[in-house]
This record gives structure tokens, sequence and C-alpha cells, in this order.
């Protein structure tokens, strides 16, 4: 449902798109307080599978976001919130700690809601994005929130006239695809993937190698062999500990790559998160203790969710405007392709070779890293992009023509 709702978030280009998170989030809301009143186990799955088909609109706040940063500070800022992902995935795993064992999993569903009921009751005081409104011809309405901003920062509007430049037709597929950024588009496609597809298999990984006690082939064939149970066992509080642990670890590759970024660009840093991912996969080969197995898929997890927050920095800067939101969702799409195929790697091809699962993560990695640093364009210290390279130029031309009658146009900070 997730991957469904990706591909149509660019359908919300009809929308203002803090509209189109704030659906979104009210759809996510509403179907997961409904889901801790499941009456039977099918319609749980109907309605946590209605969660995530809100869930996928998540990204566009990314979108929403960067649209509103100064090029000098965006690669920080755009890091800095994505850890909030990880934040709540922590604050999840210590919440089930201390609800499952007493309440039980109704209370734990109906709980988590309440992140999203204060967005839905806050979103109200969220701007418009002003490049967005720009784009779709709402000049007064830019101006009006330009204003806002100006006011709430306790700064002077800069004087001038804005020029509008209306994009009729925005959010198709085919833009994607233009000369410019069809090379951009399908290695971004991949990169996403990738990431998805390693980030979600070392966390599988993590579990059935555990499970293991460790790497050797024998015990390896002992403790996974295929079973089949009816009875659902519950989580112990040193299960949920492990899980505790193990999202812990996003933590310091998130704070190494926010250094990275800002530093060695975009590309490599995205190449380096892979290159260290497929490093720490190579010791898995070898017969090595827990201790050992526990450090290399930490740090393996650590730099491939570092790698996650960079290329939500990235995407985001190289794509105009009127197709970045279209961008974000169709590149979510892939990740969440990514993330329904690693089951079957990380667990049903685990169960024939050990080290055949290993290399195909490895290899998937390896090549993303080499995809990251064929991307055409670096975006360290770039301004955003308003429109297509075409109109770009039909832009500055109009603004050169316009400079004797003291007219201005939007720049990278609204």
């Amino acid at each position: 449902m997730t991957l469904l709702s990706n591909f149509l978030s660019r359908d919300t280009s009809a929308y203002a798109s803090l509209q189109g998170l704030t659906i979104c989030m009210c759809w996510t809301l509403y179907y997961g307080l409904l889901s801790a009143f499941a009456p039977v186990y099918g319609w749980l799955l109907v309605l946590r599978g209605l969660v995530g088909f809100g869930i996928g609109g998540a990204p566009q706040s990314v979108t929403l976001y960067s649209e509103f940063l100064p090029a000098k500070t965006r690669g920080i800022c755009i890091m800095l919130i994505s850890a909030f992902w990880a934040i709540g995935a922590v604050f999840e795993v210590l919440l089930a700690l201390w609800i499952m064992p007493t309440l039980g999993w109704r209370w734990l569903l109906g709980l988590s809601t309440i992140p999203m009921a204060i967005f839905v009751c806050f979103c109200f005081w969220l701007p418009e994005s002003p490049r967005f409104e720009v784009l779709t011809g709402k000049r007064e309405k830019a101006l009006e929130t330009l204003a806002r901003i100006a006011k709430e920062n306790g700064k002077a509007m800069p004087e001038g006239k804005m020029i509008v430049i209306q994009q009729n037709e925005r959010g198709q597929i085919k833009d994607l695809f233009t000369p410019q950024y069809w090379k951009t588009t399908l290695l971004l496609w991949f990169i996403w993937f990738s990431n998805a597809f390693s980030y979600y298999g070392i966390v599988l990984l993590t579990t059935e190698m555990f499970q293991a006690r460790d790497s050797c082939g024998t015990t390896q064939q002992a403790k996974l062999e295929p079973s089949c149970s009816l009875e659902c066992t519950y989580l112990t509080s040193d299960d949920y500990k492990d899980l505790l642990w193990t999202t812990l670890a996003e933590f310091p590759g998130l704070l190494v790559i926010l250094l990275a970024v800002e530093y060695i660009g975009r590309k490599r840093s995205l190449a380096l998160c892979f290159f260290v991912f497929s490093l720490c996969i190579l010791p898995l080969y070898a017969c090595i203790g827990r201790t050992a197995l526990t450090v290399f898929i930490f740090i393996a997890r650590a730099f491939i969710s570092g790698g996650y927050q960079v290329v939500f920095v990235y995407t985001p800067e190289v794509f105009p405007t009127e197709n970045r939101a279209l961008a974000m969702g169709t590149s979510s799409a892939m990740a969440k392709l990514g993330a329904l195929i690693t089951p079957f790697v990380a667990q049903v091809m685990l169960r024939t070779s050990v080290y055949l699962t290993l290399s195909v993560y490895c290899g998937c990695c390896l090549l993303a890293g080499i995809a990251s640093l064929l991307l055409p364009i670096e975006t360290l210290g770039r301004g955003l992009q308003e429109s297509s390279p075409d109109q770009e130029a039909a832009r500055q031309t109009t603004t050169t023509n316009s400079q004797t009658n003291g007219t201005t146009h939007s720049s990278d900070q609204p």
C-alpha cells in the first residue's frame, strides 16, 4: 500500500503541497486509531495496510521543509530532521517495552498515533511553500507567506517585484526523463532501491544471524531450518532491549555523515555509506564470534542508515520545484519496492545459502556506490532550482531585461 501511495503522490500536486501532506497524515491517524479496535486478524491486516498507504506521503515533508532552507545549511537541517525517524523508532521500542507486557497491542497501536494527532492539530500553523505558490501562479499568496516569515524573523522584505513564471503542467512522469534528468532519475531510483533493500535487509539479517548464535556454517544450518507453527509467541524484555540497541546503532552513522555531507559533498557521502556497508559485510563470510558479528552488523546499519538520510538531502536539491515532489514520491516508491523484496533474500534465501545472501547485499551496495559517483550533478552549495534548465535560462533573460525597472525574482532563500 505504501508503494502505491508513493506513486500516487504526484496527484497531490493538484493540491498545495502542505495540503497533500496534511491529508496523508489525517489518513494515517484515522486508520491507525481504527486498527487498535480491529475485531479479527483479517481486519488488522487491512487497516494496517491503509496506514501504510498514508505513510507513503511522509517523504513529502522533506520536500516542503527543503524549500524553506538556504543552500549553506540545507544539508545539515535535512539530516537533522531525518534523524527524528530513528528517534521515533527508539521511542516506539520503549513504548512497546512499557505497554506490551501489561496493556497489550491495542493500546500500543492507539498510543502510537499521538504524534500524528499532534501534527494534525498544529498543521494549520505551517506555511505553504512560497516556491510552490509562485510556480502555480499564486504570487499574492507567496508574498503573504514571505511577509509572514520576515515578520516572525524580525526582518524586512526586500524591495522590488517578484517575477512569476507559471508552469501550467506539472507532476508528469515524462518530466523526469527529459535529456537533463533521465540519467539522474534512473541512478537515483536504483540508489533509493538499494538503500531500502540493504537497510531492511541488515535489520532482518541481525535477527536471523543472532538466532544462529554464531556465523559458522554448521550452526546456521541447524538453526535456520524452516519451521511452521500456529502458536504466537510474545517478545521478551531481552528481545525489546536488543531491538533498542540495534536502533541506537544508527545514531553514530548519522553523526559521521552529518559532517561528511557538508565537507565531501552529497555524491561522495552516498558512495562512502555504500562502500563501508559492503566492507562490513565481508567479515560475515568468516566464522566470527557474536561480539564481532554485532560490531560489524551495527557499523553496517549505521552507515546504510546514514546513506538513507543523504539521499533525502540530495533528491530535493537536484530536481526543480515543478518536479520535486514527484521525484521524491517515485524515488520513495522504489525504496518501498526494495523493502518489499528484501525479506525473500534475508530470510528465504538465507536458509538456502548464507554466502549467496551476503553476496547479494554486498554486490548491490557496491553497484549503488558506483551509481552514486556517476550522478551527473553535485548539489553541495547549489541553490534550489525553480524550473527546468530551459525555463531557468528564460527567467534569467527576463530578469536581466527587467533590472532597469528595479524588479527582482524569488531567490534560494524565500
